[in-house]
């Protein structure tokens, strides 16, 4: 288990064994976005402050997570890497090449963990994963899981869309004395003392970091993230049956609505016919990714795009959503009793 580094930049509570182990100042984590949270994310993360988080993605060579991995320890600081669970059922080598690095964390989800998990204790960190549903919330109970995230149907990007995140949470709040991380539509000071008065770790935080200078989505993304309302999102498996990924069918994705979606989110079936006929529709979403055409192309964001601006850097960020402790204060002062 990684020891507590010596250089914390703020007091520990006794009481809260996720920050005595990773060592971080705030209880901010970026989510571990494929495709958004780079090493640079999570570099900057952890030097704010805060944990940061490498997102490798189902295609990420050993090139690309030696390079990445790399930037992401490069602060010195902690810092940790998710994965995908259906993906390593099919080759561990991912977390492998990760676990070279030396991540203090690694969250395995959206599926089952056991083999991965078994390799990341094996390495000495600790383990993650995140739960959409009671179902999955029970299998994180079980002793090969460290640390239970709670994802919200609230949420963008992959994820169940089955119950939001403050009933989510409550539930293993009641059911366990693990560390227990709250994650979907969190993304201002306000939300984050939210969860963390309700017992949380920390908060793991997506969508206001994927807009982020240091994130490796593309600058029309980050834009359409920062442009868009609390109602502009769309929960559907469209983008996946399109481009042919093989996301297991219990998680679809939280994204902005776009053309595409307005076209085919009501209508699955035909969708998977067209695709099945032709790779026309497929090669023009996947060309539309590579150009950051937004009509096409999806951009996963959860509910709190509306909440969350471009061009800000990861330690503003950080620095903002750190204000929980006055939102805290003022709570506790307002319902003082005599």
């Amino acid at each position: 288990m990684p020891e507590l580094p010596k250089n914390t930049a703020v007091s520990i509570h006794p009481a809260n064994k996720l920050q005595q182990v990773l060592g971080y100042a705030e209880p901010i984590f970026n989510a571990s976005m494929a495709g958004a949270a780079g090493g640079a994310l999570a570099a900057a993360v952890s030097a704010a402050g805060g944990f940061g988080m490498l997102g490798i993605g189902g295609n990420a060579t050993k090139k690309w997570i030696d390079i990445e991995a790399g930037i992401a320890a490069s602060s010195g600081h902690p810092w940790g890497a998710g994965l995908m669970a259906w993906v390593l059922d099919k080759n561990l080598d991912p977390l492998e090449h990760v676990l070279e690095h030396g991540p203090s964390f690694v969250c395995i989800s959206f599926g089952e963990p056991g083999p991965a998990a078994a390799l990341v204790h094996e390495s000495g960190a600790l383990t993650g994963m995140q739960v959409g549903n009671a179902a999955e919330l029970s299998r994180a109970l079980e002793d090969d899981i460290d640390v239970v995230i709670c994802r919200g149907n609230e949420g963008g990007g992959h994820g169940r869309n089955e119950v939001s995140t403050l009933p989510l949470l409550q539930l293993a709040l009641e059911k366990t004395t693990k560390p227990v991380v709250a994650a979907g539509g969190l993304a201002t000071a306000a939300g984050v003392a939210a969860v963390l008065g309700a017992g949380a770790s920390a908060a793991w935080i997506g969508t206001r970091f994927a807009a982020a200078t240091e994130s490796m989505s593309h600058r029309n993304i980050k834009d359409a993230i920062g442009a868009a309302g609390i109602d502009d999102t769309i929960y559907t498996r469209a983008f996946d049956i399109a481009q042919r990924i093989d996301w297991p069918v219990e998680y679809g994705g939280r994204a902005l609505r776009n053309e595409f979606s307005d076209n085919w989110a009501e209508d699955l079936e035909a969708l998977s016919a067209t695709v099945d006929a032709s790779d026309a529709l497929t090669n023009s979403i996947n060309e539309a990714r590579a150009k950051a055409d937004l009509s096409l192309a999806p951009v996963y964001a959860g509910q709190s795009a509306g909440l969350s601006a471009a061009g800000q850097s990861a330690a503003e960020i950080v620095a903002d959503l750190a204000r929980f402790r006055s939102v805290l204060r003022q709570a506790s002062q307002r319902w003082e009793t005599s």
